[in-house]
């Protein structure tokens, strides 16, 4: 397989990663904002808080490496 072929994989398979982390993130967020509605500011509502933070600083690195891949095949 040519050096252009294992980038565009890559590229395509850190692209469904970063589909996944938002479908992941919505999921997180709602529940998160329907616990809120119900009064339920807990341990687990903090815990949905925080782990949507962490989801969202990995979907920021995953576009900034499918930004860097993305050069990467211009440059080929």
């Amino acid at each position: 397989m040519g050096k252009i072929d294992e980038v565009k994989e890559m590229l395509n398979t850190l692209r469904v990663a970063m589909s996944i982390f938002f479908g992941v993130l919505v999921i997180v967020v709602g529940s998160v904002v329907s616990r809120l509605d119900a009064g339920l500011v807990d341990v687990i509502f903090w815990l949905g808080v925080a782990f949507s933070i962490v989801l969202m600083m990995a979907i920021w690195k995953l576009f900034l490496k499918i930004a860097e891949k993305t050069k990467e095949i211009g440059d080929l």
